[in-house]
């Protein structure tokens, strides 16, 4: 478990800056306003939320919701990515906190969140149902999980990309490494999101649904933050 999280990290480390400057091109993009109606769709109205951003990278949820006025706490397991958030709140003049931590063991007190979000983080958790475990006690009674995820593992496209997507950048090396950590995990996981909803019944949640609209209302160009995997959205409340 702990060799994929280390090459998990590593690759991600070696992709911070640009997906540094995508995600910054993303929040003054029109995928802004779409990511915010699917989070609308969910969280709780009239009041400020405490809202857990996990697998958070360089901030976009982040961003997204303490602009909206949230109280907003991001992790990452990968050092750089964070280092990459606090430097893109700064220039968005934004204030989440952000801190290095563990998906899978995250150090907060019991029922601290009202939310909890997350994106594209849960395909490459290698204990996966110990993690829902672990969200499901920080949250507050009532509170809701909201996670944007694919079946990256199973489930792949041959959907022609533009030449400025984010994949056409990386190297012989970075792809080798993504396969590696790719044929791993897929060992780890079942096909998704049927899996997950046996394992948030297990963990102790509620109201566990999937959508699996979102990636038609998101992604409607093959444009640069194209994501050529359909994803879904898993919600469940505690």
């Amino acid at each position: 478990m702990e060799s994929i999280k280390r090459e998990i990290t590593d690759y991600w480390t070696g992709r911070v800056e640009k997906f540094e400057a995508l995600r910054l091109d993303e929040l003054n993009s029109n995928k802004r306003e779409r990511w915010l109606y699917e989070l609308h769709r969910y969280l709780p109205t009239g009041r400020k939320l405490d809202i857990l951003d996990i697998g958070t990278g360089t901030g976009f949820f982040s961003f997204l919701l303490a602009a909206e006025g949230h109280n907003v706490t991001g992790i990452d397991l990968t050092e750089e990515m964070i280092r990459g958030a606090k430097h893109s709140a700064k220039l968005l003049d934004l204030h989440p906190t952000f801190l290095v931590m563990d998906a899978e063991n995250p150090t907060f007190e019991p029922e601290s969140f009202d939310a909890i979000v997350t994106r594209n983080l849960t395909s490459f958790l290698p204990n996966l149902p110990e993690a829902y475990k672990k969200w499901h006690a920080l949250l507050r009674k009532g509170g809701i999980l909201i996670n944007f995820d694919g079946d990256y593992h199973h489930d792949h496209s041959d959907a022609p990309l533009p030449e400025n997507h984010a994949h056409k950048d990386l190297t012989a090396q970075q792809n080798e490494a993504y396969a590696h950590i790719e044929s791993e995990m897929r060992e780890l996981q079942q096909p998704r999101p049927n899996w997950d909803m046996a394992l948030l019944a297990g963990a102790g949640y509620r109201d566990h649904r999937v959508d699996r609209d979102c990636w038609h209302r998101i992604y409607h160009e093959i444009d640069k933050f194209y994501n050529p995997t359909p994803i879904f959205c898993i919600t469940a409340r505690k």
